[in-house]
């Protein structure tokens, strides 16, 4: 991946005096104490962060932390104070006016809360609005809209008027009129938090389902933690103006880096989070499929567990025994596991949801064997880690 957005040292300061702010800010003075010395107020305070091409990036936090200011800083509906910020190494800071609406137009579009529909036109006249301002040929951009249209899963909808839509129907009137111009960029600012809860968690998984076709660079800014943790590759959290901390979902939960993150991540339900991984054990014990049963007890003796997952010596996963079935072969002289290897157990991806594991864990006679694309063993998962949700503990053993 190659660095699509960079943003350098941003400053956004608003009042009558924003450069005397500026040095103040750059002092260490806070922003209440330059708010009453001088009664400018200090929205984004030195942000600095970059986004990889076909990422979504989300910016969060609490109202007034300054997060809708920055994405507005982004494309310049907002000037910034001081700082750079970098589309493709070019500096939209520095940009003319001209340059700058072609960036507009060209690469970089943008979702706001309020779908701002015109009433009185058509959903596809809406969508292609865009390409009418670029000067596209009527059928060239009514043939992009209704492509934008299905894409969002609108078809059929194409000549209703938005009054006629549901709120969740007209922000992907809203998504498609951002799509339709193909930009490189797409900013979202608060996009689904006008939208009924259902509504809202169905808005966020046709996103995931439609950014994993067109593979856009995302910028989304909310409040919602849960949103956050659901849609960002990764997350950057905002307090009084700052980046506090940058992270991937599973970081900003295990490793939080200060008492206002730890606080805001407390009560979340971390099994719709974090992946298997996370709470997966290296097996106590494995036995290979070359070697005897005897080996295989005096492992399972060891270890006190009392069934035991059989790899080959690539540590591929073949299959697991259980200790009585491997006596009776050791007193009846056999020296192979192979006939009483069993094949009936759960395995899942390291990056499988702890959630997503509680069906398995809920019937699971033996540990979930996590395997890798080659079917290489990686770990193992026992019931009770996926029924905590969090836990760390656990091993090759039934519970």
């Amino acid at each position: 991946m190659s660095t699509h957005l960079e943003v350098k040292n941003l400053y956004k300061i608003f009042g009558p005096s924003p450069l005397k702010a500026l040095k103040m800010s750059q002092e260490g003075k806070t922003k209440e104490e330059i708010l009453k010395e001088t009664g400018n107020t200090v929205g984004v305070k030195d942000a600095s962060f970059a986004v990889e091409k076909g990422e979504t990036f989300v910016v969060m936090g609490l109202s007034g932390s300054g997060k809708s200011t920055l994405i507005r800083n982004l494309n310049r509906l907002q000037d910034p104070t001081s700082g750079t910020v970098e589309f493709d190494g070019k500096n939209i800071v520095e940009m003319s006016e001209e340059e700058l609406r072609y960036v507009r137009r060209k690469h970089m579009s943008m979702v706001f809360q309020n779908f701002g529909l015109f009433p009185h036109r058509s959903v596809v006249d809406n969508v292609s609005y865009g390409l009418e301002i670029q000067g596209v040929p009527y059928q060239e951009r009514r043939e992009r809209a209704y492509e934008s249209l299905k894409l969002v899963g609108l078809k059929g909808y194409e000549e209703s008027k938005p009054s006629e839509l549901s709120g969740g129907m007209q922000q992907r009137v809203g998504l498609a009129r951002a799509l339709v111009l193909d930009p490189d960029i797409l900013l979202m600012d608060e996009a689904f938090s006008a939208l009924d809860p259902l509504i809202k968690r169905q808005m966020q998984d046709e996103l995931l389902d439609l950014q994993e076709k067109v593979q856009k660079t995302i910028v989304f800014i909310t409040h919602d933690l849960d949103e956050a943790l659901k849609l960002g590759d990764r997350i950057a959290v905002m307090y009084e103006g700052e980046i506090v901390q940058i992270g991937t979902p599973e970081q900003i939960l295990t490793e939080p880096a200060n008492d206002y993150v730890r606080n805001f991540v407390e009560n979340v339900d971390r099994s719709k989070v974090l992946p298997a991984e996370n709470i997966m054990t290296k097996p106590l014990a494995v036995v290979e499929s070359k070697e005897g049963p005897k080996a295989a007890i005096r492992k399972m003796e060891r270890e006190r567990i009392s069934s035991i997952f059989v790899v080959d010596n690539k540590r591929r996963l073949q299959g697991v025994v259980d200790i009585a079935d491997v006596k009776k072969l050791a007193d009846e002289g056999n020296k192979s596991v192979k006939s009483v290897m069993k094949t009936d157990f759960h395995t899942t991806s390291p990056d499988t949801l702890i959630v997503d594991l509680l069906p398995m864990a809920s019937e699971a006679k033996y540990p979930i064997a996590v395997v890798n694309d080659d079917n290489k063993l990686l770990g193992v998962i026992v019931r009770v880690s996926v029924i905590s949700g969090i836990s760390r503990k656990g091993g090759n053993n039934d519970d």
